[in-house]
């Protein structure tokens, strides 16, 4: 019988290509570097090619080597699935799920959904990670989490979608800006020009562009912001105007005597906020009854 690669000298590998360094590699998997360094010649062995080259100072991937990482990433988690599929059957919707979500739903859905998720499954421990979508999705993809809750349109295609509602873009500005002054408001040349936007990473900075017409801008002024807070406290200093999602409006971070906040006029662009999971993952049902507590969050 062909001897097959071991969980654990797929795992010895994932974390070299991702450190690139054998001391940190091993600690991060927990074990001796010669128990590392010993697993990855094993490994090697199996496959009988080169998967690493290293001398004294460097660590390098052969091109083999990232390809046989890339697909460990995937078996491993896959067998996070298969153990995770195992633990459901005794009792769905208990024991650990990890959860990421993008910091532009984060704050405005999150409170509301923990107190409904804690009521109806007392069992479950959700493990929050907030984060950029490009970073979850990767996070997904090596089974360092179980679902991500992010806004399209984003590249999903290797993804299973679970789409929860859509959330409408509102223009922000100060009061007395022409721009703002209508109870609805068209998005025109003049607005796109004085549009601030979120630093690269965030998919909203995507979505406003996307909503002026535009593929690549610079924010007004050269200015970028890093978070919702900062963009809206920029808008209320007079730096320009901006997007915001209806969510953030709603939940009140734009009440304040210095700034207006409007619809775009209908039909408005919009995002959808769906939750993204493995397409090997066996847990269904979770995602089910995780996306119906979104829903009725959102509803409520």
């Amino acid at each position: 019988m062909t001897a097959l690669p071991t969980h654990k000298q797929l795992q010895y590998l994932v974390a070299l290509s991702e450190q690139l360094n054998f001391t940190r590699a091993a600690e991060s998997c927990f074990v001796t570097q010669s128990t590392l360094s010993a697993g990855l010649k094993e490994l090697e062995d199996v496959l009988g090619a080169r998967l690493v080259e290293r001398d004294r100072q460097t660590v390098r991937m052969t091109p083999l080597g990232l390809e046989v990482a890339g697909r460990a990433r995937s078996i491993l988690a896959a067998t996070q699935d298969l153990v995770d599929r195992a633990a459901e059957t005794k009792e769905p919707m208990s024991g650990q799920l990890r959860l990421g979500i993008i910091p532009t739903i984060a704050p405005f859905l999150l409170p509301r959904a923990l107190p409904l998720l804690r009521a109806r499954y007392p069992g479950l421990r959700l493990a929050l990670r907030e984060d950029l979508t490009a970073n979850l999705l990767l996070r997904l993809e090596d089974g360092q989490i179980d679902f991500a809750l992010i806004a399209l349109p984003y590249a999903t295609a290797n993804l299973l979608v679970e789409a929860l509602f859509d959330d409408a873009l509102w223009v922000v500005g100060r009061p007395g800006d022409p721009e703002v002054a209508t109870e609805s408001v068209a998005v025109t040349p003049a607005l796109s020009e004085r549009l601030l936007l979120l630093e690269e990473g965030h998919c909203l900075r995507d979505h406003a562009l996307i909503a002026c017409g535009k593929t690549t801008r610079q924010a007004a002024g050269d200015i970028e912001a890093t978070s919702l807070l900062t963009l809206v406290q920029m808008v209320e200093s007079g730096l320009g105007i901006g997007l915001l999602p209806e969510m953030a409006v709603r939940s009140g971070l734009t009440d304040s005597p210095g700034l207006l906040a409007r619809p775009l006029a209908r039909p408005g662009p919009q995002r959808t906020i769906a939750l993204v999971a493995r397409r090997s993952t066996s847990r269904g049902a979770e995602l089910q009854a995780l996306a119906e507590i979104m829903r009725q969050a959102k509803a409520d």
